[in-house]
């Protein structure tokens, strides 16, 4: 797969809350026994992504966005 990484600075704050909010809420996410609200998890994430440790990332063959840890985007172009 080829992934193109989008800086965290190039998407608009109502397109980075958009694409945040659409994972969190995704199904199967799971944060742990500990109940958070959507913002506290929206707040990790930001975190996550001003840290480096998850990445923006665009898929030209879906055309669609996605967040990936830096673990996940190293696994999922990795050249067999």
């Amino acid at each position: 797969m080829n992934f193109v990484q989008i800086p965290l600075e190039a998407l608009s704050p109502e397109a980075l809350d958009n694409l945040i909010e659409e994972f969190v809420t995704r199904d199967g996410t799971d944060y742990g026994a500990t109940e958070r609200s959507l913002d506290d998890k929206k707040r990790a994430v930001v975190r996550q992504l001003h840290r480096g440790e998850v990445l923006i990332v665009f898929d030209p063959e879906t055309q669609t966005s996605n967040l990936l840890t830096k673990e996940e985007l190293h696994a999922r172009t990795r050249t067999v």
